[in-house]
């Protein structure tokens, strides 16, 4: 029976041995997974280009520009009869608006 106790007492304290260290391991390898991890964070962070800037407002004479343009084609139609006087009027007020 001495003999049996002996055995089982070695076994419990290399398993406890076993446990001890692995939990160890394993707690050292998830804190160095967790440094990596934010480590990947930090860089990505610094090399993510800076968002593009907003697009730059039309001139005020691209505007123009194509207003002109459109009261000529109101023109062109008023002298081919397809528009009237006051049609032309009011589109012309509508435009410049």
């Amino acid at each position: 029976m001495p003999g049996l106790l002996r055995g089982v007492a070695r076994t419990a304290v290399v398993a406890g041995t076993a446990t001890a260290v692995s939990n160890r391991v394993s707690r050292r390898q998830a804190g160095r997974w967790a440094q990596q991890d934010y480590d990947q964070q930090q860089a990505q962070q610094q090399q993510a280009p800076p968002p593009p800037p907003a697009a730059p407002q039309a001139p005020a004479s691209d505007d123009m520009s194509h207003r002109i343009e459109q009261l000529k084609q109101l023109a062109d139609l008023k002298a081919q009869g397809v528009l009237s006087d006051e049609e032309f009027e009011s589109q012309k007020r509508r435009l410049l608006a």
